[in-house]
């Protein structure tokens, strides 16, 4: 192999791992995000919950349950 050519396959190289690592860290992103998605969407079913008791609580204390 000439320099030219190892100069060619070194840069091939360099670019394929520089792709590899992008995707790699894309889907590290994604997995971050879909973890916050899952995350947020808990919080607000337990916060609906909470309300939902609290407001059944106060429907019960004055007779509005019935």
């Amino acid at each position: 192999m000439n320099q030219s050519q190892d100069a060619s396959f070194q840069a091939g190289q360099a670019k394929g791992q520089a792709q590899e690592k992008a995707g790699q860290l894309v889907d590290q992103a994604s997995n971050a995000a879909q973890s916050a998605k899952e995350s947020s969407q808990e919080a607000g079913q337990q916060m609906q919950a909470k309300a939902e008791a609290a407001a059944d609580a106060v429907k019960d204390k004055v007779g509005a349950n019935n």
